[in-house]
């Protein structure tokens, strides 16, 4: 699942609409609504388990979920089976999984205590227990990290994965051997069979501190903050980058167990257990509670002194303490009856906003960011929040002038809750976008059915650096060692002015840079070599070509053996692509028409950038047992049994790979009806098969 720039400004616009609604009363209204409700959650759900870069509060995704179970409660014909409501958020992103030993589910959630006292009225109706007899909870921090489970045999750790949707999880045993707190082998012996256990990924706040000034060192970016550095850490190819994130792994619970007798009876006495077998848990902070009561009286005084706590945390849970009682409280698909996560209030603060600026993207999207006076919010000083769009803007009614609640939703991102027109001087002024670009003074436009005022110039200085930024990140070309403010530098300086300069680097130069050195610029060259063996779908995904995403690019790669193959492509060829709509079509068209564009990835290809398909770009190109396993095939002419996308895809599938032209290199030519030049000059070389359509279909047969 992905979503384009269109597509996330959709939906952050019908977020903010949806926050706004109550129930509908009839059921019409109320399936419309349902199925708006699953898309925003789906949405960010992404954002927050895949992206690690959440753009709505915890809060207020909450309301949205409490929105939707609401109209399914009342109107029973809006369920359906893939509702958030029924199933755990997912964070798988590739297919390398891993089925738990028992269901790992998400938590309920409260936020006051009339929520808790609800709960344990709950908890008393399905054990059976009356108002005056004794339930024991456990009251523990939430942790703000990434969900992990462990799995040991006979002490040995054999297998480690994310939460995943509940059911199945991602691998990442290999990074968790390097995550602090994850023992390899159990101490206490004679060890359990089989031990499941699970646990949060995070980060210490020192250590998240001194991370973040190794990677400013080393010209990186640093991360936005401890959860999604720690959630990152966990699906990183490279575990030393994994380990060099200083991960801690905070064990909280048993999945699953296999012993000759009993260890436990209560959760309590779990953890005790997990700490002798050699894990770090929270045992430390860990209180039990007699009633509701001393919970709430407990959470109240925690909540007080989190900032104290040496890990970052968003909330507490509470847990029924014994373990029979938790057996008879059973669980829904989403969360256990017997747990519920209290939810710490975000924090807000009222500043004032006194101006507007406008950054430009490496798609020339304006995106208007909030001056604001200073403000003290949880632990950090904000002064400028993101107001994503016109929508946005409007949807709000947020003025320059205006006094606004500012939240950091999730307590990590400044986010403006809404304006106070109540207060109102009669000063404020209307926020207006401007009708030229703040970078190179260039009209912008905003397309029918887009949310964002773009900059239609692609000289403009401010897209090429954020298209050189976007370019060397991890999501693209991944050049290690050129970061943002490096490649923000290099550009100052006059070093590069395009994608292609980059592979022309100084490195004499960059080591004689103030902060650099010799070791950093070795560091630097490294990354840019081996950046130039990337598949080229990660070079197409890196060209910044507007609205054109990983998926897209994948799909793009796939279809051609050179990535100047593009530049004769019609434009009905990129129409015909399977998922490409008409206007990503055009953008793509367009941009491998401009002879600019085609100037620069033949000068990045005689720096040494890859612009041949490989095995990564089309699973096919590696079938070595194929009819045409090392053969070269080129079609030519009118087919008329099949498209040309489907016959490339078949050579494809037969292990061939796909020419861009006729040369020497040439082994096959499909000639089709009105064959022209290309039947010609293959006839001349003498050493191309000729073949015709018919023939061609007879290859899976008959072998080349």
């Amino acid at each position: 699942m992905s979503y384009n720039q269109q597509e996330e400004a959709t939906l952050v616009a019908l977020t903010d609409q949806l926050l706004r609604q109550t129930p509908p009363a009839h059921e019409s209204a109320a399936l419309e609504m349902a199925d708006q409700l699953r898309q925003v959650i789906k949405y960010h759900e992404w954002r927050y388990y895949i992206k690690n870069n959440a753009v709505l509060g915890d809060t207020e995704f909450d309301k949205l979920f409490a929105l939707l179970k609401n109209i399914e409660q009342q109107f029973d014909t809006t369920v359906t089976d893939d509702s958030p409501t029924q199933r755990v958020g997912s964070d798988l992103a590739t297919d390398n999984q891993h089925t738990h030993l028992v269901p790992m589910l998400s938590l309920a959630n409260s936020y006051d205590a009339q929520d808790l006292i609800d709960f344990d009225t709950q908890v008393r109706k399905l054990t059976g227990r009356e108002s005056y007899e004794p339930i024991s909870y456990c009251v523990e921090p939430k942790f703000d990290g990434g969900s992990i489970s462990l799995v040991y045999q006979h002490g040995e750790l054999v297998r480690a994965a994310t939460r995943g949707n509940g059911v199945v999880g991602e691998d990442m045993t290999a990074n968790a051997r390097v995550i602090i707190g994850v023992p390899h082998k159990l101490k206490a012996q004679p060890a359990p069979k089989t031990l499941e256990v699970r646990g949060e990924a995070l980060i210490r706040r020192d250590r998240f501190e001194q991370v973040n000034t190794q990677r400013e060192k080393a010209g990186q970016q640093p991360f936005a903050n401890p959860r999604n550095a720690a959630t990152g850490g966990l699906r990183t190819k490279d575990p030393d980058d994994t380990a060099e994130r200083l991960i801690d792994a905070m064990i909280y619970a048993v999945g699953a167990i296999d012993t000759d007798k009993p260890l436990f009876d209560t959760h309590a006495q779990s953890i005790a257990t997990l700490q002798n077998l050699g894990f770090q848990t929270p045992a430390d902070s860990i209180s039990i509670c007699t009633d509701i009561q001393e919970v709430i009286a407990h959470i109240t005084a925690w909540e007080a002194q989190r900032d104290t706590y040496p890990y970052e945390t968003d909330g507490m849970v509470v847990k029924v303490n014994d373990l029979h009682l938790q057996q008879l409280c059973g669980a829904t698909g989403h969360h256990p009856r017997w747990a519920i996560a209290f939810k710490f209030k975000a924090r807000q603060a009222i500043t004032r906003l006194v101006g507007v600026d406008f950054q430009v993207g490496k798609t020339g999207n304006m995106t208007p960011v909030a001056r604001l006076e200073p403000v003290a919010l949880g632990g950090v000083t904000v002064s400028n929040v993101s107001l994503h769009n016109e929508d946005f803007i409007t949807g709000k009614d947020i003025r320059i002038g205006d006094r606004v609640v500012v939240e950091r939703a999730g307590d990590v991102i400044p986010y403006i809750k809404q304006s106070l027109p109540d207060i109102r001087t009669g000063d404020e002024q209307p926020v207006v976008f401007p009708q030229y670009c703040p970078s190179c003074a260039s009209p912008v436009v905003k397309n029918e059915g887009e949310a964002a005022w773009r900059c239609v110039n692609t000289d403009c200085p401010a897209q090429a650096v954020q298209r050189m930024i976007f370019h060397v990140s991890k999501e693209a070309m991944d050049i290690e060692g050129l970061g943002p403010a490096l490649v923000e530098k290099f550009y100052e300086l006059g070093w590069v002015r395009n994608m292609a300069d980059i592979y022309q680097i100084d490195y004499e130069a960059v080591a004689g840079l103030e902060g650099m050195g010799r070791k950093s610029a070795e560091n630097l060259k490294a990354g840019i070599e081996k950046a130039k063996q990337q598949p080229i779908s990660r070079l197409l995904n890196s060209l910044s070509i507007h609205q054109l995403g990983k998926k897209g690019s994948q799909l793009l790669a796939a279809e051609v053996s050179h990535v100047l193959d593009l530049t004769q492509w019609p434009l009905e060829r990129y129409q015909a692509i399977h998922e490409f709509g008409p206007v990503l079509a055009r953008n793509v068209f367009n941009y491998f028409a401009k002879p600019a564009h085609i100037g620069q990835l033949k000068r990045m290809e005689s720096l040494g950038v890859n612009m041949q398909q490989t095995a990564e770009d089309h699973p096919a190109v590696a079938n070595t047992e194929g009819p045409l396993a090392g053969k070269t095939i080129l079609f030519t002419g009118t087919l008329t049994t099949m498209t040309r996308e489907q016959a490339e895809k078949q050579a494809a599938a037969w292990g061939a790979q796909i020419a861009s032209g006729v040369n020497k290199r040439l082994d096959i030519l499909v000639v089709g009806e009105k064959a022209g030049s290309k039947l010609e000059k293959a006839q001349k070389l003498g050493t191309v098969n000729i073949l015709t359509e018919a023939e061609f279909s007879m290859l899976g047969k008959n072998g080349a």
